[in-house]
């Protein structure tokens, strides 16, 4: 896998996850979150919004920047927040539902992309 790959299924996975926060807020608060915690009132399906505006923007820039290993390096462990982020809201404050840890699928994935993309970009610049 090449460096630019590796970015390009980490912008993926921005784009696809915070595309569907963007373009369709209710479907996720109706399907992420549990019982207690599910909320379609109009500030709620703003937030989310918001919340993939975000994703989505970053996920457009890493389709238009390129990564050297110090950026994957970087955005591996800015990542890390984000595993105790989506325990804290699965364990401790059970927010997320199963389907809700697809946040936690979509870090692993970007996480192992990170890793890859660091060690491709480290051999493409030897």
């Amino acid at each position: 896998m090449t460096a630019r790959t590796a970015q390009f299924l980490i912008a993926a996975v921005f784009l696809i996850l915070g595309g569907w926060s963007l373009f369709a807020p209710a479907s996720v608060i109706e399907l992420a979150f549990t019982e207690a915690y599910r909320d379609s009132s109009f500030i709620n399906r703003f937030t989310i919004a918001c919340f993939g505006s975000q994703a989505v923007l970053f996920g457009l820039m890493a389709l238009v920047t390129r990564w050297n290993a110090r950026s994957f390096a970087v955005f591996a462990v800015l990542l890390l927040p984000f595993f105790v982020f989506d325990w804290w809201f699965h364990v401790r404050v059970p927010v997320l539902n199963s389907v809700g840890m697809l946040d936690l699928v979509g870090n692993v994935t970007m996480l192992v992309l990170a890793v890859l993309g660091w060690r491709a970009a480290r051999a493409e610049t030897a």
